[in-house]
């Protein structure tokens, strides 16, 4: 059986791994997900932050940890990447 250090090590290495080939692990409902990244920002971005569990819902039951004021930032600035995002692309397909 595995020891947490050595848990930790494995999931490390297996994200680094991925993150090279162009992926993303994130830890979903079954477990560990790979994405190609390109793939996983096609979504919506309500979808994205679920995902991530990142979405506002989400963040705020972490209240009693402070770590919950940068998730909570992490989420508005996806959300607001993403609409940037979206306004560029449908600037190009406008013209």
């Amino acid at each position: 059986m595995a020891n947490k250090k050595e848990t930790r090590e494995k999931y490390r290495d297996l994200v680094l791994k991925e993150y090279k080939k162009g992926n993303i692990v994130y830890a979903g409902i079954e477990g560990l997900m790979i994405i190609p990244l390109n793939i996983f920002l096609k979504q919506p971005i309500e979808g994205i932050l679920y995902d991530l569990n990142r979405d506002e819902p989400t963040v705020l039951t972490w209240i009693d940890n402070t770590k919950w004021v940068n998730d909570f930032a992490v989420c508005k600035v996806i959300r607001e990447l993403k609409k940037q995002v979206e306004e560029l692309q449908k600037g190009k397909k406008d013209k």
